[in-house]
């Protein structure tokens, strides 16, 4: 069996679009040209790789047995083709990432400049909301999130984890009584609009008929109002000790035991199809080490 890897790369982009229309468009090759190469293959193989449906198409189980070794192949020829433009080319264009308020505040601004520092040709652009944006419609190259992610085509490169912890500013600590309880704090959260939120869901569950003392719609405002010493935030612990962080590091950490389920988890998630465009790779492997340093 021959198997040329033009025409290998030809089988993955149609399963990748799920329709050798949506392929075709995509290598700028015509229809015709492309179901004549699909049809060669196939008879390469000696079996149909792809099941024709009205909506599109679908792999067979001998296209699912080849998918793996394709996938691999399409990996390493990526990466050697990113191997020997780095000697002579350096990734540039803008990088979109999508992060929750306090995701984007303490993590991505700082990881912002460093990229920026070394890597002046790559714009970054911060989507900052609550709201998780669709990659597989391109509305960000890359997404933090708190969810991991159920859909296929998206693919989680990393996650990072941390216990919650409570914090305070040093002047609201002074005023507080010795082992002060939950029910004791003021406590600092998003608007009504946002009661869906897990920290919210939690206090709700762990003080008696519980009211904060001070809520916003943005980030940045309750962190200010937490400095200000008007109460008490739940955040988590890896972003206080993180070094870049003066804001976080103005507060204080309190011994309140939140429990065993008090851990959050961020996830950094790529499109498949985004994973190794070489401004987006970068972008990741920054991400990578900020990760590893969070741990």
């Amino acid at each position: 069996m021959d198997l040329r890897w033009d025409d290998l790369k030809l089988f993955l982009a149609v399963h990748e679009h799920g329709s050798l229309s949506g392929a075709a468009r995509a290598l700028k090759l015509g229809q015709p040209t492309l179901s004549r190469r699909i049809a060669e293959m196939e008879e390469v193989v000696g079996d149909t790789l792809f099941e024709r449906k009205s909506q599109g198409v679908s792999l067979t189980a001998a296209g699912q047995k080849l998918l793996p070794a394709v996938q691999s192949m399409a990996e390493w020829a990526n990466e050697a083709e990113i191997s020997v433009k780095k000697q002579t080319h350096l990734p540039e264009g803008k990088v979109r990432i999508a992060a929750p308020p306090g995701i984007a505040y303490e993590v991505v601004v700082p990881l912002a400049a460093k990229i920026r520092k070394q890597y002046p040709q790559i714009q970054i652009e911060v989507l900052s909301g609550v709201e998780i944006l669709n990659l597989g419609r391109g509305e960000a190259d890359l997404s933090l999130r708190t969810q991991k992610p159920g859909d296929a085509d998206l693919v989680c490169m990393d996650e990072v984890s941390s216990a919650m912890r409570v914090y305070v500013s040093k002047s609201y600590a002074a005023k507080l009584l010795p082992h002060p309880s939950m029910a004791d704090l003021d406590w600092i959260c998003w608007s009504t609009s946002y009661d869906g939120f897990r920290t919210e869901q939690e206090l709700h569950a762990l003080i008696p008929n519980f009211k904060p003392a001070f809520t916003a719609d943005d980030f940045i405002v309750q962190m200010a109002a937490c400095k200000a010493g008007l109460g008490a935030m739940i955040l988590p612990q890896a972003m206080h000790r993180y070094a870049g962080l003066g804001e976080l590091n103005a507060l204080q950490e309190l011994d309140i035991d939140l429990g065993p389920r008090a851990v959050g988890t961020l996830y950094l998630v790529c499109h498949k199809r985004h994973r190794h465009l070489p401004k987006v790779r970068l972008v990741m492997d920054f991400i990578f080490r900020e990760f590893a340093g969070l741990r």
